[in-house]
């Protein structure tokens, strides 16, 4: 059975294209995009869970990108 993993991040309507190449070059599905809460976009992505669950880039990525979006350090 497949596991999956989820991650959303909000798309900046300038800089679309170069945002979801990024995501699906790290094995991401785009599954929706959807307006968020302040009326931005947002995109949900998926992909299934490696079996070693230490080796994954993609969250340590997803957890600095979200930092940044939110003006926090990275």
């Amino acid at each position: 059975m497949t596991t999956w993993e989820y991650f959303t991040t909000p798309l900046l309507i300038h800089n679309t294209t170069a945002i979801l190449n990024n995501w699906g070059k790290q094995g991401w599905e785009l599954v929706q995009v959807i307006t968020g809460p302040e009326g931005g976009l947002v995109a949900y992505f998926k992909r299934p869970v490696s079996q070693d669950a230490t080796a994954n880039p993609g969250l340590a990525a997803a957890a600095d990108a979200a930092r940044q979006f939110e003006g926090g350090a990275a």
